[in-house]
């Protein structure tokens, strides 16, 4: 089975959201600044904490929630070129492969750790932080996707 892709920008980005908030210590870091925003909500309602304390609690939360939604994501994409790149990817019985224009490459399954579905991509891991996104635009219709999601399920055993 053969895809042809590009990236579209939003798509990615949400993506890279989804990426993110999916990571174990980001999403406790979330959990944390949440419970302490509720907690500085709770204490000012109390008058146990000053306006300048509650004040200092929500810019805190609100500078995280931009910098996980907007900032990290951007980052990454305006840092990565492969982004601005159209791909072929091949998938066989013992490895798939990445085509560009500029040249291919080629893994085992083995290669990778686990693959995660988000709405507009495969999420194919090969460690905790790096990753491949392969956009289910690029397959022709519903079923394509369909025998794809099988594929992975077939040949990424979790570790």
């Amino acid at each position: 089975m053969t895809i042809h892709f590009g990236y579209e920008k939003g798509q990615v980005l949400q993506a890279l959201r989804y990426h993110f908030i999916s990571r174990p210590e980001i999403r406790i870091m979330i959990i944390t600044v949440n419970v302490f925003a509720i907690g500085s909500i709770i204490l000012y309602a109390l008058h146990k904490i000053t306006p300048l304390a509650f004040l200092v609690g929500s810019l805190l939360w609100i500078v995280l929630m931009i910098s996980f939604w907007f900032v990290l994501p951007s980052m990454v994409y305006r840092r990565s070129e492969t982004f601005r790149h159209e791909f072929s990817m091949s998938f066989g019985e013992d490895q798939f492969s990445l085509i560009h224009e500029r040249g291919e490459r080629s893994w085992p399954w083995k290669a990778l750790s686990k693959f995660i579905e988000s709405p507009n991509f495969f999420h194919l891991y090969f460690d905790a932080r790096s990753f491949l996104l392969v956009p289910k635009s690029g397959c022709k219709d519903k079923d394509e996707v369909f025998e794809l999601r099988k594929i992975f399920k077939e040949k990424i055993s979790p570790r």
